[in-house]
């Protein structure tokens, strides 16, 4: 008599479950979804580091972005200094790259930079100053580095004070007035037959990008702990057991 094998009914379960959470794969009308090449010098990243550092290089090209946006619309102020607005852009973007100081600033950095950008008084390129020192607020926010390893330390409280610098420069952008009681640049635009808030939905993406992080790193010692453990009962549970 033929014995008749018979699979568990959790293993049927758990079958049915992974091809019910497979699905169909998703729609991509409006794109894929992208990952960074695989690079080396990732295995000396935690998952905090290597989130710390692309965010770091999306909330850059978040702020070069803005940038465009803002020469296109005040061409005036990329005039000041360059001969075209590409041009304008391609310096501001090897400032920031390189770190270089802004000559308009006077040598000032970080948020001392912002407030002398956001000045009513303020006669040079207004865009580069302010995307300027905005960038480097968030470098010298994240420890003056923009890629991070397992030796560097990032402290939550300096990420979350920059998403609250980029809130307040934001809200300085868009209410103050200069000498002549016009807007500092113009941004975001709603009238009866226009409504333009790219600027705030970008400005938000790089205030939500480092809100995150900021909760992340309040919660990294204590996802240590909690992985630890998690470690600690699974190789107590798969260990191989004594059949005879």
């Amino acid at each position: 008599m033929a014995l008749k094998s018979v699979a568990p009914a959790w293993l049927v379960a758990a079958l049915l479950l992974a091809g019910c959470a497979s699905g169909p794969p998703a729609p991509t009308p409006r794109g894929e979804a992208q990952g960074a090449p695989m690079a080396s010098s990732e295995l000396a990243q935690s998952d905090v580091n290597r989130m710390a550092t692309l965010g770091m290089r999306d909330n850059i090209d978040s702020l070069l972005r803005l940038a465009d946006k803002l020469y296109r619309r005040n061409p005036a102020e990329w005039r000041k200094a360059s001969p075209t607005r590409e041009a304008a852009l391609e310096k501001l973007r090897a400032a920031i790259d390189g770190r270089s100081p802004w000559a308009d600033l006077q040598g000032k950095r970080d948020i001392a930079a912002l407030s002398l950008a956001l000045g009513p008084d303020f006669r040079g390129d207004r865009v580069a100053a302010f995307i300027y020192a905005s960038a480097d607020m968030l470098v010298t926010a994240h420890g003056n580095k923009t890629i991070f390893y397992l030796t560097d330390a990032l402290d939550a409280q300096y990420i979350y004070n920059a998403a609250r610098n980029i809130e307040i420069a934001v809200w300085m952008l868009s209410t103050r007035r200069n000498a002549a009681g016009q807007p500092l640049l113009l941004a975001d635009e709603i009238t009866e037959r226009e409504r333009n808030l790219s600027f705030e939905r970008e400005f938000g993406k790089v205030i939500g990008r480092l809100d995150l992080l900021s909760v992340v790193l309040t919660e990294k010692y204590r996802r240590a702990v909690i992985t630890y453990v998690q470690n600690l009962l699974g190789g107590t549970f798969l260990q191989f057991l004594p059949v005879r």
